[in-house]
């Protein structure tokens, strides 16, 4: 009885040693035959062509991440968008919090100081610019009506040859075209409870990351640091030091060409008369920030304000003002302050704004340009290798209060944070 029960266990044994035995190992090795035939089949191939091949299957992958991380944040815009502002807000105030810190100010008190006045100051320009939309909206329509009689008057003078009867014919296709865009005004208005909730939420957002951004900046960016591989952590953080130097010169600069652009324009218009100039300074240095393209487009309206409320002839010169402007901005201060800043040539920066504009409308257009100049500083960075010489010093927990959470006493925390980041 016993004998049996071994055999058969013996047996037994066997047989599960048999159906562990990989199938590939009982493949037999491929023949010469066969080997010499397929390294025919590959030198038969052009060099050009298994090059070309490789290159390619490479760039489909890249492309395809690529994709795949732009659709993210285009499924996650709502979110992306405000973090992006609160970033950009974060390079022009964390000198300020640093400045206030040096001279013995409380952190928290030099961060809220710099919050309150950045608000107070997007604040008070909102406010300047509504008050002289509101003032300046007194008679508007005796003065479009006058307006519109001088345009039609210079129309019927003007070299085009145009009658009083076409005249009234194109005014009345472009009412019939409103009047067919009703709909889409329409259902604007019912979404604007859902757009106003959204605004909210984003200006609530971006208002908390920016808050936490001042506070623990370093030791969000530690965090992100230590997310990479150890053998990585030198050259990430290397390269994000050299992005967010080229950011914050990005917006200082940005703000100072904005502002000459704002006085330019807005002093030009007081002077010629047009109304609402002080909005319309507004609106340039808000525009402004997209660089080049955003100058133009809000110079535009300027002289459209200025052809429907002071004639052609105002407008025309207007318009001269505007280019002015524009030529000191791209001959003086793209070269001179732009250029040396952000090191993106002015070629670059219409094509990532166009592109930046199809791709995600107007947060595409104003972020495109610094998104464009962190990645070719941070690129150039790791490129050059400078990061080798100057390796990340060793350290896995922040010393910020928001991360005293952490369990940094346990004997085998650094050992097993070391091994998971490896």
């Amino acid at each position: 009885m016993s004998e049996s029960t071994g055999k058969s266990g013996w047996g037994t044994l066997f047989r599960g040693r048999n159906r562990q035995v990989d199938p590939e190992l009982l493949t037999p090795p491929p023949s010469a035959a066969e080997t010499t035939a397929a390294a025919d089949i590959d030198r038969s191939i052009p060099g050009g062509v298994r090059l070309a091949g490789a290159w390619s299957w490479r760039i489909l992958v890249i492309a395809g991440a690529i994709a795949l991380f732009g659709f993210l944040i285009v499924q996650l815009r709502l979110i992306v968008i405000p973090l992006l502002i609160a970033v950009l807000i974060s390079a022009l105030l964390i000198p300020v919090v640093t400045f206030l810190v040096k001279h013995r100010w409380p952190r928290g008190l030099a961060v809220a100081t710099a919050m309150v006045a950045a608000l107070l100051a997007v604040g008070g320009l909102i406010t300047l610019a509504t008050t002289q939309i509101i003032d300046g909206s007194t008679g508007l329509s005796t003065r479009l009506a006058t307006s519109y009689s001088n345009l039609k008057e210079f129309l019927l003078m003007s070299p085009l040859h145009l009658t009083d009867a076409q005249i009234s014919d194109y005014m009345q296709q472009i009412w019939t075209a409103l009047q067919g865009d009703t709909q889409i005004f329409v259902s604007g208005a019912l979404s604007v409870g859902s757009s106003l909730g959204h605004l909210l939420t984003g200006v609530l957002l971006a208002l908390f990351s920016l808050l936490f951004i001042l506070i623990d900046g370093k030791g969000i960016w530690s965090w992100i640091v230590r997310i990479f591989p150890r053998r990585a952590r030198a050259a990430v953080n290397g390269a994000g030091i050299a992005g967010w130097a080229t950011l914050g010169n990005f917006v200082k600069v940005q703000i100072l060409v904005a502002s000459i652009d704002a006085v330019g324009i807005g002093v030009g218009a007081a002077l010629l008369g047009v109304p609402m100039a002080i909005p319309i300074a507004v609106l340039v240095f808000l525009g402004s920030f997209i660089p080049i393209v955003g100058a133009v487009a809000t110079g535009a309206v300027a002289v459209v304000i200025a052809l429907i409320f002071n004639g052609p002839l105002i407008a025309v010169i207007m318009l001269g003002v505007v280019l002015l402007v524009q030529q000191i901005e791209g001959h003086v201060l793209q070269p001179l302050i732009m250029g040396s800043a952000v090191k993106v040539h002015p070629l670059a920066v219409v094509l990532v704004v166009a592109a930046g504009s199809l791709v995600a409308g107007i947060p595409g257009a104003l972020f495109a340009v610094p998104i464009a100049a962190v990645l070719n500083v941070m690129t150039n960075y790791i490129s050059s290798g400078v990061w080798r010489s100057s390796p990340l010093s060793p350290g896995l927990v922040p010393s910020s209060p928001l991360w005293q959470t952490v369990p940094q006493s346990r004997p085998t925390f650094r050992r097993n944070l070391e091994e998971k980041n490896e």
